[in-house]
């Protein structure tokens, strides 16, 4: 009787999509406790800038809150 291991089908990974480098700007800002002014301030942007960029990030990654907004800047490494 011999045993013969069988390979395990890895779960795929979720894809993530990627985001934009004006996006992890932005992310970085709001992550680090900067307001939506602060943010646009230091970026060089309007503050309508900046909500759209935060309401892209959210949508592309199906985020709803500021929390969850923090806790993925951290994930990232930003």
């Amino acid at each position: 009787m011999s045993f013969t291991p069988t390979p395990h089908a890895q779960a795929p990974t979720p894809v993530r999509p990627t985001l934009a480098p004006r996006e992890q700007e932005t992310l970085r800002h709001i992550a680090a406790g900067c307001t939506y002014v602060q943010t646009a301030r230091h970026m060089g942007l309007s503050r309508h800038t900046v909500d759209a960029y935060l309401r892209r990030i959210r949508a592309k990654l199906d985020i709803n809150s500021m929390a969850e907004l923090t806790r993925l800047a951290v994930s990232l490494g930003l």
